[in-house]
C-alpha cells in the first residue's frame, strides 16, 4: 500500500488502468489534429518515473529506464493495448536494462502482434514522417517539438530555411511540406540526414532539399564565411547539459549557436532557438537569447516563447526541459 495525505492507494492492476486512461484523456484533443502519433506516457509526469509509452499509427513502442516495473509488466502492457488500440507493442531498453540479468526481455523485442517493417509511417499535423521503432533513438523519434514543427512549417511558404541538428528533419519536412523554396538539414550524422531526405519524400514538396553532413558550428560559421543566409533558422541542439557541472558550458554553447544563427538570419528573416537541457531553465534560456540578440545591432522583437505540447505534460518543475524562441528581425 501506498499512503499520501488524503487515502491509501492499493497497486494493482486497476490502479496502472486507471492511470493510463487518465493519461490517454490528456491526450485526446492531438489526435483530433491529423496526428496518428504521440507520447501515451511521459514518465514521472504521468506518474511513471522511468517508463516511456509512444505510439505510432498503429504501433507502440514502450522504452523502459527501470527495473522497478518489472512486477508489474504484464498488467501495465494489457491496459496500455486497450487503451491504446494497437496492433503491435515493440519493447525498447536503456543501457542499464540491456545489461541486466533480472529479466528475459530484449531491446526491440516484439511483446505482442507484427511488425512488418521496423519502420513505421505515421503522420504529424498532415506531414507524413516514418520512424525506425527498433533501432532509431529513444522510441524511433523526437516527438515533443511537434507543435514547433507545425508552426514552422505554416511560416514556411515561398521561404528558404536552414535546420540546424536537423536529426530525422522533423522541422524541414514540415518546412517543404509548407512550401519553402529551399530546405537545407545540417547534422552530424548521414543516417539520420538519409532519413530526413526519406521523410520529405513521404510528401509531396516542390522546393529543393539540401543536405550538410558535419559540426553544426563549424559548418554554420563555414556559410556564415561564404555569405549564406536563410529567411527562417531553426537551431534545435541536443541536450548540453546532462548533469549540473554542464550548465556553464552549456550556456556559452547556446550563445555561440545564437551568435551564428544571427549572422545567418536574412533581412526580415526568423530565428528559432530551441534547448531540451532540463537542468537549463526556460526563464535562463529565453534570457540569454535575449541577451545575445540586445547585444547585436539589429532590431528585433521576440514573438513567441513555447514550451512543451499537451502529449508531454508538465507535473513537477524539473519535468519542463523543452522551451523554443522565435525571433524577428525588423531589419
Amino acid at each position: 500500500m501506498i499512503h499520501n495525505a488524503s487515502k491509501k492507494v492499493t497497486i494493482d492492476a486497476a490502479f496502472f488502468h486507471d492511470s493510463i486512461q487518465t493519461a490517454f484523456q490528456k491526450r485526446v484533443a492531438l489526435l483530433e489534429t491529423q496526428t496518428t502519433s504521440y507520447r501515451l506516457l511521459f514518465g514521472e509526469n504521468d506518474g511513471f518515473p522511468g517508463f516511456i509509452a509512444d505510439v505510432y499509427d498503429q504501433v507502440l513502442v514502450v522504452k523502459l529506464y527501470s527495473e522497478i516495473w518489472l512486477p508489474y509488466l504484464d498488467d501495465i502492457l494489457n491496459s496500455l493495448k486497450e487503451v491504446s488500440q494497437t496492433q503491435c507493442l515493440v519493447m525498447r531498453l536503456s543501457r542499464n536494462l540491456q545489461r541486466s540479468k533480472n529479466h528475459n526481455l530484449k531491446d526491440g523485442k516484439i511483446m505482442y502482434g507484427s511488425l512488418e517493417n521496423e519502420v513505421v509511417p505515421f503522420v504529424e499535423h498532415g506531414v507524413k514522417f516514418s520512424a525506425n521503432v527498433i533501432r532509431g533513438h529513444k522510441t524511433g523519434y523526437f516527438l515533443d517539438h511537434r507543435d514547433n514543427r507545425r508552426r514552422v512549417g505554416e511560416l514556411s511558404d515561398g521561404k528558404t530555411v536552414l535546420d540546424v541538428f536537423s536529426y530525422a528533419g522533423g522541422f524541414s519536412v514540415h518546412a517543404l511540406a509548407g512550401n519553402a523554396t529551399e530546405v537545407t538539414s545540417l547534422d552530424i550524422s548521414t543516417h539520420a540526414l538519409e532519413t530526413a531526405v526519406s521523410n520529405g519524400k513521404l510528401n509531396n514538396y516542390n522546393g529543393t532539399h539540401n543536405i550538410i553532413a558535419g559540426d553544426a558550428f563549424e559548418e554554420m560559421q563555414q556559410m556564415i564565411s561564404a555569405g549564406k543566409t536563410f529567411d527562417i533558422v531553426v537551431i534545435d541542439p541536443p541536450s548540453f547539459a546532462k548533469q549540473q557541472s554542464d550548465i556553464d558550458l552549456a550556456l556559452k554553447k547556446y550563445a555561440q549557436l545564437a551568435r551564428l544563427g544571427i549572422q545567418l538570419t536574412a533581412t526580415n528573416g526568423l530565428l528559432v532557438l530551441a534547448s531540451c537541457s532540463s537542468r537549463v531553465l526556460a526563464t535562463e534560456f529565453f534570457h540569454l537569447n535575449e541577451d545575445v540578440l540586445d547585444d547585436q545591432s539589429r532590431a528585433y522583437e521576440t514573438v513567441l516563447t513555447t514550451q512543451h505540447d499537451i502529449d508531454h505534460p508538465v507535473t513537477f518543475p524539473e519535468g519542463a526541459y523543452l522551451k523554443c524562441g522565435y525571433y524577428r528581425f525588423r531589419d
